[in-house]
């Protein structure tokens, strides 16, 4: 197929926003939920019928959360009943203690703040001055070790939405300790609460009722091209939050892997590599999928890892390419071929699911939207259908269609780094301090 009449079809498609429909009608597709089956079950009839070859299922064990109610209250000198929500990988609790607000939550206030048996509040951002970011579990496991009894987990972005995320981590699904989100409007009136506004008890009772049991999710697979040594693995994760419809994070990433599907279908007779794509899950409960499939596969056979966690939800895309110069190098090329942007970005991310195959020295990229800082409406209740953008999922498909094509090349060789050398830049970089404090540092030191 020449290469007009398969941008065009992608520019009319509506696969993908078909199934972003989809699975934003399904809703919470939190992971071991029934939700995230039904989504799986989506794609895999999407593979089937693009005739993708073994297609395919794949079952893991992991522990099922389930929540119930929780509450914030204000149990000294106020007497209110805060809206809240529990975060995934919350224990079930009942705690009453002392509010301590430590703004940013950044290592020197938990270092100055005496948490035993308190109630530790800190906001999801850091400040412009500060030298790296703080992933929301380092936060958490930073309350933990100060032996604080909760933790309370501030939106820093107005409009009254409390944040969720998980404080679990792999198959450690279930934290320590209970935990909430606040809206930014909540968590600013518990710190006035914590500053002695409410009088000089500001004490208050956070309560975390959930159901966790044994369960299981899935990954999806399904294969293209020749069948060759090596393959190129193409991902998003299907699961979402439980609290919202997914439809950013990450149906859109979903949507945008399903046109990516599609266009190299037609484009098969060229394919020079295999091209895997896999519907991971699990992704936001600690990025179980991918660490089962990196746990439970031959590696050495794949070549490169595309991973679509953000792609598909604003006009411009971006790859954070982990220190792999060659895929880079492949950003630039599909940039110039098409005249769009499709930066590359060097630094490491470890917080999707190309990590672990990343660290392992496997080369890897996350294709993402240029979005600016923070989440915006991911991981609310507002990460619905209407913001989702359907000119992006299709300009994303091609684009990443593209790179993935000229990666696929035969003759492209694309160098792997060893594992040493990434544990290495993140010491230098600091971000192993966010990693070691929450239990998620893979290497062997």
């Amino acid at each position: 197929m020449d290469r007009t009449t398969w941008i065009g079809d992608r520019f009319v498609s509506t696969r993908g926003r078909d199934v972003l429909a989809d699975l934003t009608r399904i809703g919470a597709r939190l992971g071991a939920s029934e939700g995230e089956r039904a989504g799986h079950e989506r794609l895999r009839e999407e593979f089937e019928a693009l005739g993708l070859r073994d297609v395919s299922l794949e079952e893991f064990p992991l522990t099922e959360w389930r929540r119930g109610t929780s509450s914030v209250e204000l149990t000294g000198g106020w007497d209110d009943d805060l809206d809240c929500i529990a975060l995934p990988g919350s224990p079930a609790d009942t705690v009453t203690g002392e509010v301590v607000h430590l703004g940013y939550g950044l290592p020197e206030d938990f270092a100055a703040a005496d948490l035993e048996g308190k109630i530790a509040v800190a906001r999801s951002d850091v400040p412009d001055y500060h030298d790296r970011w703080l992933h929301r579990r380092e936060k958490y496991f930073r309350a933990v070790e100060n032996g604080a009894a909760a933790f309370v987990f501030q939106n820093h972005v107005e409009g009254c939405l409390p944040p969720t995320g998980s404080v679990g981590g792999g198959t450690d699904v279930v934290g320590p300790l209970p935990a909430v989100g606040v809206s930014r409007e909540t968590g600013d009136l518990l710190r006035r609460y914590a500053a002695g506004a409410g009088g000089e008890d500001a004490t208050a009772t956070v309560s975390v009722d959930v159901d966790v049991g044994e369960g299981t999710s899935q990954n999806v697979t399904g294969v293209l091209g020749p069948d060759t040594g090596e393959e190129v693995l193409v991902c998003a994760h299907v699961d979402g939050h439980d609290i919202s419809e997914g439809a950013l994070d990450n149906a859109s990433g979903v949507a945008t892997l399903v046109e990516i599907a599609a266009a190299l279908a037609d484009l098969e007779a060229d394919l020079e590599t295999a091209v895997r794509f896999v519907g991971f899950g699990a992704e936001e409960l600690g990025l179980n999928g991918s660490q089962h499939y990196a746990d439970a596969h031959d590696l050495s056979a794949v070549k490169a890892v595309v991973n679509c966690d953000g792609a598909g939800r604003a006009r411009d895309a971006a790859v954070v390419t982990n220190g792999f110069d060659d895929l880079g190098a492949a950003a630039a090329e599909t940039a110039a071929a098409f005249d769009r942007p499709f930066a590359a970005v060097p630094r490491i991310s470890n917080h999707s699911d190309h990590w672990p195959f990343v660290w392992r020295g496997i080369p890897g990229v996350q294709v993402r939207s240029e979005t600016g800082d923070g989440r915006g409406f991911g991981h609310t209740f507002a990460d619905t259908f209407d913001k989702t953008d359907s000119r992006a999922i299709r300009t994303h498909g091609v684009l990443v269609a593209e790179y993935v094509r000229r990666l696929a090349e035969g003759d492209r060789s694309i160098a792997r780094r060893a594992p040493e050398s990434i544990r290495d830049e993140l010491v230098a970089e600091e971000q192993d301090v966010s990693m070691r404090v929450a239990g998620e540092w893979p290497f062997d030191d």
